[in-house]
Order: structure tokens, then C-alpha cells, then sequence
């Protein structure tokens, strides 16, 4: 059953996060920003949907990210998703896009990481990039201040994702971290240095979250 979801602040929960409701062309958008002085990547830093027990199934946002005026040099305009986190928000997995490694960056290395699949609490990007595995990551044609479409499809131990409707998966993740059976709610993630906005969530479950 697809369940399309209404972007009101209250019923998100804000972890590690401020977020709070701006208007765009009479659309109501989320926005997120990280707001605690965590400096670690790959934390548990999003706004969580209340009430929301996912397990398989497919989430669909549309989102949009920007540089804060004080953001880093390092920081990429990180936005993406936060899913089957759990209620203690110790344990969920992501899946994250950088925009200024896209389509306006020249730097090839850079290109190589427009996305990241990492699964929290310990394989964070840091930890592939360590262990030089290269599988959670894959170039992305996208930009800083555009709409940026994403489709997640979520099954047991696999999850295919999708960016702006492109018929080819951008990024498939065959052993999520947390293996088969973690449910929990979903979110919308944010790093350093990001002012993100979100608007369009669906959520179609494919089975009932225990």
C-alpha cells in the first residue's frame, strides 16, 4: 500500500537536527539542517518519521541541498535518506548523495564518490574507505540547489536505488549491514555543512513492520 506522507515538522522527530517547515510555490517543504557539534561522518543525524514501522518496501522523496554559509571545505552538500532505524536511533541504514561530486565537479576521484550506502553504527564510509572497498559508492550526474528525485527499493537484505527516474539503478547494495530482519522508522539524512529540503515522501510497504 503506498502511503503518501504529509511534510509537517511535527511529525518528525529531530535527531541531532533542527528541522522546521518553509513554503516553496505553495508546496510545503521539510527543512533539515544538522545542529550539534557531532564532527564524525555518517552519524545518526536526520529527521525521523513518527510512528513509521518499514521493513521492505519503497520509499520515493524528492530533495534538494545547499552549502550553509559556514559549511567546511569538505562538506558536499551531503542529503539523502535514513531507513529501518531503530527506536533507539543505534542502528538504521542509509543511503546519501554528495552534489558537489557530480556533475560540476572535475575532480575524477571526487566524481567516483557521488554516492554512499553506509549502515550505521559501523560501516560508515570511513570504514569502506579504509578497507578500500569500493562496492558502496558510485558516480552521480547531480547538482547543489536542484531537485534531485530518489527511489529506494527496499527487500530483505538488498536495497536498489535510483536517482531522477533514470531507468538503470545508480546504486545496488546486495548485503545491507544489518542483514534481513531490522525494521524500524524512516528519515530524511543530513551531514556537515547542509541545508537540506524535502517534499514528495511515499512510502509503499510491501509487508507489515513487526
Amino acid at each position: 500500500m503506498m502511503q503518501p506522507i504529509r511534510l509537517d515538522k511535527n511529525h518528525f522527530e529531530a535527531v541531532h537536527t533542527a528541522i522546521d517547515n518553509v513554503h516553496d510555490h505553495d508546496e510545503q517543504l521539510l527543512r533539515v539542517v544538522k545542529s550539534e557539534k557531532i564532527m564524525e561522518f555518517d552519524e545518526n543525524t536526520y529527521a525521523k518519521l513518527n510512528d513509521c514501522h518499514f521493513h521492505n518496501g519503497i520509499i520515493e522523496v524528492k530533495m534538494l541541498s545547499r552549502l550553509l554559509p559556514d559549511a567546511p571545505d569538505f562538506a558536499r552538500g551531503f542529503i539523502g535518506i535514513a531507513y529501518r532505524i531503530s527506536e533507539d536511533n543505534q542502528k538504521f541504514e542509509s543511503f546519501y548523495v554528495r552534489p558537489t561530486n557530480g556533475k560540476s565537479c572535475l575532480d575524477e576521484a571526487r566524481k567516483a564518490h557521488g554516492c554512499q550506502y553506509f549502515s550505521y553504527p559501523q560501516y560508515t564510509f570511513a570504514y569502506f574507505r579504509e578497507n578500500q572497498i569500493t562496492k558502496y559508492e558510485a558516480p552521480v550526474e547531480i547538482d547543489l540547489d536542484e531537485w534531485i528525485s530518489l527511489k529506494a527499493i527496499i527487500q530483505d537484505e538488498t536495497a536498489i536505488f535510483y536517482i531522477n527516474d533514470m531507468n538503470q539503478p545508480i546504486l545496488t547494495v546486495k548485503d545491507m549491514k544489518h542483514g534481513a530482519e531490522l525494521t524500524g522508522s524512516v528519515g530524511f539524512f543530513v551531514d556537515i555543512g547542509t541545508e537540506a529540503f524535502f517534499k514528495d515522501l511515499q512510502i509503499t510497504a510491501f509487508d507489515d513492520a513487526k
